[in-house]
């Protein structure tokens, strides 16, 4: 897996010189998948850091003033600028990547980047490694508030222990908020390791199953997806090799939470958003299919009661009720039915 590797080093820092080099539609981003927030600070990044990036998605959540963020497999460090500006000075960032060539373009607008936002001194720290081994750059144990990634985690050769490493740095109530490409089955090992395949982010895409249980198993209890668009890839001889399968960008979010259960259960639980978080006046999504509107009261189950209540996102909303009694069950919906949180006159959420 070591040559595996470094074919992917090779890939993205001497195969690529920019965007228009990719072969496929995989590591692409429609602007649709940008908050307001993060288009306000597009046009800040220096011209070189936003063509020598590549990612599927836009993992930067909100609220994080003050925050400590780590970005795996930063790049040329669009994403780790971006979250730069949106912690403001009092908070930090940190990338990391096994790209030198990447690196050395991200390090190369460090106070470039400090001086278009006003700070006095840098917030951003890049470190040259994997992302599989975090405590060998000197990252402890819950000492960070989120983590990001953008289209990396696929290029791994050992997710379990990217995961793992997450949840180990992770604060009690740290946020997980990543894009990735993941399959509907599993990879067989010639397209998973041919090396355009793999850099294209199509050859080590994660099999959702698999996914699910891996993240279950470092202590991900319950994850949740934000939005699922389908992959084109655009490419015919890629296609050949891998049209047996269909791949899709998912953003997906996760918290370090004790205490989660296996599957939504009621304990007659109600939550309610107070429309505080900036850009999202009039609702709130905590996934695909939990929508809160602002003010009005909603059904929730003890996941997401402890989601809410727990973590950075405690200040935006008021849960009323406990654990004390059980309902059993949470009824469950599917992503996208009209019962999104379901209100209190009817219906239920699904997590």
């Amino acid at each position: 897996m070591d040559k595996l590797q470094e074919s992917i080093k090779e890939y993205y820092g001497r195969t690529l010189g920019g965007r228009g080099d990719l072969q496929s539609g995989a590591c692409c981003c429609s602007p649709d998948a940008l908050s307001d927030e993060v288009k306000a600070v597009l046009p800040l990044i220096a011209d070189e850091v936003m063509e020598r990036f590549y990612g599927c998605g836009s993992p930067i959540p909100p609220l994080l003033d003050g925050a400590a963020v780590l970005d795996l497999g930063c790049g040329s460090g669009r994403d780790v600028y971006v979250a730069a500006k949106l912690v403001g000075e009092r908070g930090r960032v940190v990338g990391v990547d096994m790209t030198q060539e990447q690196l050395d373009v991200a390090r190369k607008y460090e106070d470039e980047q400090r001086a278009r936002f006003g700070y006095e001194r840098s917030n951003v720290t890049f470190l040259h490694g994997y992302i599989e081994d975090l405590g060998s750059l000197g990252i402890a144990d819950a000492s960070m508030d989120v983590v990001i990634s953008n289209c990396v985690i696929n290029l791994s050769t050992s997710k379990e222990s990217v995961f793992r490493e997450i949840h180990r740095v992770l604060k009690p109530g740290g946020e997980l908020y990543f894009s990735d490409v993941f399959a509907d089955r599993r990879i067989p090992d010639a397209p998973r390791t041919d090396p355009l395949l793999r850099g294209e982010c199509l050859g080590g895409a994660m099999y959702t199953e698999d996914f699910r249980r891996v993240m279950q198993g470092v202590g991900f209890t319950d994850f949740r997806c934000l939005s699922v668009r389908g992959i084109t890839i655009g490419n015919s001889e890629i296609e050949k090799k891998v049209g047996f399968a269909n791949f899709t960008e998912r953003t997906i979010r996760a918290f370090k939470l004790d205490g989660l259960e296996d599957i939504c259960e009621d304990y007659g639980q109600v939550a309610c958003y107070d429309g505080c978080i900036e850009g999202f006046p009039h609702y709130f999504d905590l996934d695909d299919h939990h929508r809160f509107y602002t003010g009005k009261p909603m059904l929730v189950c003890g996941n997401t009661a402890s989601m809410l209540t727990d973590t950075r996102y405690a200040a935006a909303f008021s849960v009323m009720g406990d654990r004390s009694v059980h309902f059993g069950a949470f009824g469950c919906g599917a992503p996208g039915d009209a019962a999104v949180s379901a209100p209190l006159d009817g219906g239920s959420s699904c997590c």
